[in-house]
């Protein structure tokens, strides 16, 4: 009887969990060092019911965007290399952070500075886009 009980009560506790749905927030961008360099986003990815794809990040702010990781190298050096695409677990979240993946956007307009927002748009393999707007902080700011 209690094993049944307890199987009653997991159908319950299931059936009563919240869809999970596709999102993205805390996204920021950080101005280069020297003019001619490119700025980069964070922004974390939440996962909806089922996984996805990442496939690119775009802004009306820059005129070219490519998704990116950094990792160690030889010799202990940080590197960096273009990734083509981002898989997103299903009810997960995945960081793109300093150090770690993020997005460089390549010949930003003269006109964005620290304090404003920018939009990101984010595509996904599912055929879903989600529009976050980030903050722009300084080369040399603390991320916010």
């Amino acid at each position: 009887m209690r094993a049944f009980l307890g199987i009653v009560s997991l159908a319950v506790l299931s059936a009563c969990q919240q869809p999970a749905e596709l999102k993205a927030d805390q996204a920021w961008v950080r101005l280069p060092a020297a003019e001619g360099r490119p700025g980069a986003a964070y922004f974390t990815v939440h996962g909806g019911d089922q996984s996805d794809t990442l496939l690119s990040v775009t802004t009306p702010a820059a005129l070219r965007t490519e998704l990116h990781e950094s990792m160690k190298g030889e010799h202990g050096m940080m590197a960096m290399k273009p990734i083509t695409d981002v898989a997103i677990p299903a009810r997960g979240s995945l960081a793109f952070a300093p150090g770690g993946k993020h997005v460089m956007l390549f010949d930003l307009g003269p006109r964005v500075a620290a304090g404003q927002r920018i939009p990101l748009k984010l595509s996904f393999a599912g055929g879903k886009t989600l529009e976050v707007e980030a903050m722009v902080v300084g080369a040399g700011d603390a991320a916010p």
